[in-house]
């Protein structure tokens, strides 16, 4: 994802300095865009090129107010604030390849990828190792063109960076991805015990829900692509499974599995990419595991964590997706690129609470448009959604799982909107 889990409002001087780093970093930074590191750091090893990014939003929605007279995001004109600060260096030498991306929050910092990998010498083949993105899905980011990226991602079903080898191949028409991963990735710096981490993983923090760890998962992609000529179509099927290490005091070991359907059309300068998902995270509470009201736990929830925050999400469901764009290359030389885009989601769930009460599906809708311009990529996206925690806030209470706008029980069950720019500069 795009975005992280931020307080509702930040001192006008926080804004101030905030827009400053962006114009500074990206004038400074913009010296070294692409720059091999030899060039920087005379005896640097190997082919080394540095790059990162600087980001920040500006935020406007249905957030509660605090009553002050400062910027927040629900009133008093909005605010500014800061996304992230991430550098990147990449590795080429001769078959030997390797990426690693190190990212900066505001009160948490995580690795976001790190692996060595060989290009085999048809070219046609690559293998990676260590921290690496998931094959999972129509593509990196999953159905999603916007900031906010879609409810794929919040099950950690898209963009999900795990420690392990993955091997990818392509015979023609044909490409196919299979890996093992060891285990997700770990919990770095934050105020979190366990969710300091870029992809939405399953936590063992010793809260209700929080009695799991992923272990040894498989993956396998297959797509395949279709009327090049005439209607290009990648056509594809995914599937997961992996183990569910338990914390035997509190539920029993087992295991979860993932499988879709997707494909990615264009039409000129249109493009559709639709995904249909079935997912079970089997959990298995044991009879004396209990939540904070210490009533028995339902086995329809487990706790995914990332951005420094951990909550309970369904642990079975289905989620449909479809994402329509459409790419225009404006006749000026100061821009590249303007996408106007739509993305649609919904994870329709299978569980209920302890008490009977079935969970209410989370569904998000964003309307958007980008603009490209050399280094510069600026998302402005309106989300309007009911469940999902970073659209708005309205109605939620965090004092209990089951009056919050979330991914598993979405007891607020209220849609809520968030106007969001992003501004990011690439190097």
């Amino acid at each position: 994802m795009r975005c992280s889990k931020q307080p509702n409002k930040t001192h006008s001087i926080k804004a101030i300095l905030t827009a400053s780093a962006l114009l500074v970093g990206s004038a400074v930074t913009g010296v070294w865009a692409g720059v091999p590191l030899n060039d920087i750091i005379p005896g640097a090893i190997g082919d080394l090129t540095l790059g990162g990014a600087i980001r920040a939003n500006y935020v406007n929605g249905d957030y509660v107010e605090d009553g002050s007279d400062a910027p927040q995001r629900g009133g008093n004109g909005g605010n500014f604030e800061l996304d992230t600060f991430r550098l990147n260096l990449d590795y080429n030498k001769g078959p030997v390849v390797g990426k690693a991306e190190y990212r900066w929050y505001n009160g948490y910092n995580f690795l976001h990828t790190g692996w060595l990998g060989y290009n085999f010498e048809d070219g046609n083949a690559q293998m990676q190792v260590g921290l690496n993105r998931v094959p999972f899905g129509v593509g990196a980011y999953g159905p999603a063109n916007s900031w906010f990226f879609d409810q794929h991602y919040y099950v950690g079903l898209s963009d999900d960076m795990d420690y392990g080898v993955k091997y990818t191949r392509t015979m023609d028409a044909l490409t196919f991805d299979v890996a093992y991963y060891v285990s997700a990735e770990n919990n770095f710096q934050g105020a979190s015990s366990d969710s300091a981490r870029y992809s939405y993983d399953i936590v063992d923090n010793g809260s209700p829900y929080s009695h799991y760890r992923e272990r040894n998962q498989v993956n396998a992609r297959l797509v395949y692509s279709v009327l090049q000529d005439d209607l290009p179509t990648d056509l594809g099927i995914s599937g997961q499974w992996g183990q569910l290490e338990a914390d035997d005091r509190f539920a029993e070991d087992s295991d979860a599995y993932a499988a879709s359907i997707h494909s990615k059309t264009t039409l000129g300068a249109w493009t559709l990419m639709l995904q249909l998902t079935r997912y079970n995270y089997n959990a298995d509470y044991k009879s004396g595991a209990v939540d904070a009201d210490g009533l028995a736990l339902t086995d329809d929830l487990i706790t995914m964590g990332a951005y420094d925050f951990a909550w309970p999400v369904a642990s079975e469901g289905t989620i449909p997706a479809i994402a329509l764009s459409y790419t225009v290359k404006p006749n000026v030389d100061w821009l590249d690129s303007i996408t106007f885009y739509n993305d649609f989601s919904v994870i329709v769930k299978d569980g209920q609470t302890t008490d009977g009460i079935d969970f209410n599906d989370s569904a998000m809708n964003v309307t958007g448009i980008a603009f490209a311009s050399g280094g510069w990529y600026i998302y402005c996206d309106y989300a309007y959604s009911d469940g999902n925690y970073f659209v708005g806030n309205e109605g939620d209470d965090y004092s209990s799982i089951n009056t919050v706008g979330d991914f598993g029980v979405n007891g607020n069950d209220d849609w809520n909107g968030r106007f969001n720019i992003n501004f990011g500069y690439y190097f």
